[in-house]
């Protein structure tokens, strides 16, 4: 089993406050997900965040495949991080942390995912190939998305 990390950060003019209410609202998602990828929840999402909260998605990573797509947010340190893991979905394994520090001029976000291929060395073919540079083009976009909603650090 090869264990894979992806660690995405960027500083927002915003307050912690701001960022906590922005990215803890699943419905956010699809704004900052690249339109290509068909991105929608399966149910609507009208309650807080709260650890065990289950949600639904389907996706288009690739043109070719869709895949629905299973979350529980499993721990929350509110104002503060919150943690994400599959169910049901892709990947073996997928740990997505969300970190948010005070920084002068705004806040820091950072993303930290852990995650395994399925398919054993087919799977590392494939993450080497394709997955690992798709991963960074999403977060690529997140990050520009980000920054014409909210504005860069100065």
């Amino acid at each position: 089993m090869k264990l894979y990390t992806l660690t995405s950060t960027q500083q927002l003019p915003i307050s912690r406050k701001e960022a906590w209410a922005f990215f803890s609202d699943p419905n956010q998602l699809s704004n900052i997900t690249p339109d290509n990828m068909t991105f929608k929840i399966m149910e609507a999402i009208s309650e807080n965040m709260h650890a065990g909260m289950i949600i639904r998605y389907r996706i288009r990573p690739f043109s070719w495949l869709q895949v629905q797509w299973v979350t529980e947010i499993t721990h929350i340190l509110k104002g503060e991080r919150f943690v994400d893991e599959q169910r049901f979905g892709p990947f073996r394994l997928w740990h997505h942390q969300h970190i948010f520090t005070e920084v002068e001029g705004g806040v820091e976000v950072q993303d930290v995912v852990h995650y395994v291929m399925p398919l054993s060395i087919l799977g590392r073919l494939v993450h080497r190939l394709i997955v690992r540079k798709r991963l960074e083009e999403i977060f690529s976009f997140r990050k520009k998305q980000l920054s014409t909603y909210f504005g860069r650090v100065t």
